[in-house]
């Protein structure tokens, strides 16, 4: 392979490499089971969608259990945030850590989330919704 062609194919994975993005903040709001508001060391304050998974809105039903179990993971709590995205409301779509806790994951594994299939990219996220559902927990109870 010459350089040349080596050089070219670096380049172009350019934009892939600048859109991952960790970040780590702190979490001073939960809106629903799949958003929070972070505030960095730097006071900028962020809207963060969690990636891959999706929640029932707050006034759906579990919406309300949805929110609670994000939020006993994440609100006042220190978090780090894998940045996949900027969605087109201008939040940043990330998988969210909370020590060594994949929030993200666990929201499914509590049956407080499905895979959000459309935009998956953690295919283990799948095994984890299918045995929640064969146990008829948490939103799959209903």
């Amino acid at each position: 392979m010459n350089i040349q062609f080596l050089s070219a194919i670096l380049l172009s994975a350019l934009p892939l490499f600048a859109m991952a993005q960790e970040i780590d903040c702190h979490v001073v709001g939960v809106h629903d089971g799949d958003t929070l508001t972070c505030l960095t060391a730097q006071k900028q304050k962020l809207k963060i969608r969690l990636a891959e998974i999706d929640t029932p809105e707050s006034k759906q039903p579990y919406g309300n259990r949805a929110h609670q179990s994000l939020a006993a993971m994440v609100f006042g709590k220190d978090v780090r945030l894998d940045v996949q995205e900027t969605d087109r409301y201008g939040r940043k779509v990330a998988r969210v850590y909370q020590g060594s806790i994949d929030v993200n994951a666990e929201q499914v594994r509590q049956g407080s989330a499905w895979v959000y299939r459309q935009y998956l990219k953690d295919r283990s996220l799948l095994a984890l919704e299918a045995e929640v559902k064969a146990a008829k927990r948490g939103l799959w109870a209903y």
